[in-house]
């Protein structure tokens, strides 16, 4: 066993005992962590495979920024894990449904004559020169274009109905209607009203109401 093929079965173990824990651990802060330690195992066989611009977008795009908001968000919030655990067992059958069907179409697939390691061909050295980064930029930018674009679509129809979702009206809260503020008029925020002109009252002069006083 040479030393690429070592470092692939080492970090093929961690990235499925990470996974592992991912889905069994009690803490939140800590399957996220574990995540984690999942996606840089990952990029690290990217990085084997030769993929080193996906092995980067993954480790900056998920751990540097997605996995990041994660944990600041499972932090921030309150979550009560007893009642996180309330009804886990009740998934436990659909769970085991679908991990044995993954596990069958995954047996298949590599069992099969024409997916084994022997039947593939190792492959062609590169040439001097040669950028993954820009072999990947022509790839989807001219044979892949199309469902390049579909994908685009679809996330960009996923944040607006996220937003629509978030932009709910609650009744305690107070939210602001730019539309109606645009529309307003001088005659909605101000109003003239025409009142009679009040003369004010005399002050007495002190001198002259201390007078009779001092005669006395």
């Amino acid at each position: 066993m040479d030393f690429k093929t070592a470092v692939f079965w080492a970090f093929s173990a961690i990235m499925l005992f990470a996974a592992l824990r991912v889905i069994t651990a009690r803490n939140p802060v800590h399957s996220a962590l574990y995540l984690v330690l999942a996606f840089v195992t990952a990029s690290g066989l990217w990085m084997l495979l030769e993929a080193e611009f996906l092995a980067i977008a993954l480790v900056l795009v998920y751990v540097g920024a997605v996995m990041v908001l994660f944990l600041f968000v499972v932090m921030m919030l309150d979550i009560n894990l007893d009642r996180l655990r309330e009804g886990y067992w009740d998934y436990l059958v659909p769970a085991l449904v679908v991990a044995g069907i993954m596990v069958t179409e995954m047996a298949v697939i590599l069992a099969g004559r024409y997916f084994r390691l022997e039947g593939m061909a190792n492959p062609a050295p590169h040439a001097e020169g040669y950028s993954n980064t820009s072999e990947l930029g022509r790839l989807v930018y001219t044979e892949y274009v199309y469902p390049f674009e579909v994908a685009a679509v679809i996330l960009l129809v996923a944040i607006v109905a996220a937003i629509a979702l978030t932009l709910r009206t609650r009744k305690d809260s107070r939210a602001m209607d730019a539309s109606a503020q645009i529309r307003v008029k001088r005659a909605d925020r101000v109003r003239l009203v025409s009142m009679a002109a009040e003369t004010p009252a005399p002050v007495p002069d002190p001198a002259v109401a201390a007078a009779p006083a001092a005669g006395k």
